[in-house]
């Protein structure tokens, strides 16, 4: 098992910045002594398996407007301080490291399978910004993207696209066995042969 795959450590708060590498976003409230999460969930059937492992990291996420909303919470204020600038603009932390626990709930929230065998790990696209510091930090992890504006490969909005056997290997390593989701089809898997 690698060091960083998603079973490496115990389960904790700041595992729940893969929600924002995707569409979600973190919010403070009033003073900035609360802050909530609001995922929007691109993709069907991931509700109870984003649930279950959001309520692992001590975190209820509730369906909302247009996916899935926790309570405003004191706990979550330092995601909220390093994941947002004062004026409430979406930012990915400098140090900001993606490892296994963060990628499985970015895969579960905002990931899917692509046309040609490849993944797709879908970007905010209210925050265009946020992508080019998104794409060094996968590649960091050893997982060196494709960018995807909406349409190509299939994505339904901008992505990042890993193919690959050796990205595809790494990927499924990472984010380890499917969770309980409606088409585990859709979760990365190592097909053992080059994608094209």
């Amino acid at each position: 098992m690698s060091l960083f795959s998603a079973e490496a450590r115990p389960a904790g708060l700041t595992d729940l910045a893969g929600l924002l590498c995707g569409p979600g976003r973190i919010e403070r409230f009033g003073a900035g002594d609360t802050a909530r999460f609001d995922v929007p969930l691109p993709l069907a059937g991931r509700e109870g398996a984003l649930a279950a492992l959001a309520a692992a990291r001590g975190v209820t996420l509730a369906p909302g407007a247009s996916g899935m909303r926790s309570a405003f919470r004191r706990d979550l204020v330092p995601l909220a301080r390093a994941w947002c600038t004062p004026d409430g603009r979406k930012q990915v932390p400098a140090d900001f490291q993606l490892d296994g626990a963060a990628l499985r709930l970015w895969a579960l929230a905002a990931g899917t399978c692509d046309l040609r065998g490849g993944h797709l790990l879908l970007l905010d696209p209210h925050a265009p910004w946020t992508h080019g510091p998104l794409i060094a930090a996968a590649t960091r992890a050893g997982l060196p993207p494709a960018r995807l504006a909406t349409g190509e490969h299939g994505a339904p909005g901008p992505a990042l696209r890993l193919h690959g056997a050796r990205r595809m290997a790494r990927l499924a390593e990472l984010v380890g066995p499917a969770p309980r989701m409606s088409d585990t089809s859709e979760w990365p898997r190592h097909h053992g042969r080059p994608a094209a």
